[in-house]
């Protein structure tokens, strides 16, 4: 009988180095969709910080607290990635999105420059600081971008746009760094 084995989205894609940017998967485990109904993002909102530490984001918004994460995920709807669910009966709609997820760190002085080839938003750090975030187009793919510090961006995609979007951002660092030779 034949043995399944459990392989992470960039699984044998990263890590990377191309000139200054280090392209490194991040692993999700546990990962929820979480979207409050009709008047309750208060409510759910106090149920994450008191289970976890960290509340129901803002618009373009992520928290982080120990290894909980919430994350704006669009209009209505949040995505609370490294921890237990809570229990948000009544609350919001949850449904599990641990598996469907790719993501990939972004690191290094010119991160910046190989989001700007594939993103059309301006990421630069005097607009789009620390802890925000945006769903936006990666060339062609939906995802979710975020900045983690000066020169470090996540970027999160559906599990089957992993490749595409190691592809992606590896041309475009090729191309950063022959700009700097």
């Amino acid at each position: 009988m034949a043995k399944l084995i459990a392989k992470t989205p960039c699984e044998g894609l990263l890590p990377k180095t191309i000139g200054t940017v280090e392209l490194s998967e991040v692993v999700i485990d546990r990962a929820w969709s979480v979207a409050p109904f009709k008047g309750q993002e208060a409510a759910v909102s106090e149920a994450l910080t008191k289970a976890l530490g960290v509340g129901y984001p803002a618009a373009n918004r992520a928290l982080s607290k120990g290894g909980a994460r919430a994350i704006w995920a669009g209009a209505g709807r949040a995505l609370v990635i490294g921890a237990e669910m809570p229990d948000l009966s009544g609350l919001a709609a949850v449904t599990d999105q641990g598996d469907g997820i790719a993501a990939v760190r972004i690191d290094g002085a010119g991160a910046e420059a190989v989001l700007a080839r594939l993103v059309p938003l301006d990421l630069r750090a005097g607009s789009f600081k620390r802890g925000h975030t945006a769903r936006s187009f990666v060339n062609h793919m939906t995802a979710s971008v975020t900045r983690l510090g000066p020169t470090s961006f996540e970027v999160m995609v559906m599990r089957s746009m992993a490749r595409t979007l190691v592809h992606d951002l590896t041309e475009a660092a090729t191309g950063v760094a022959a700009r700097a030779v």
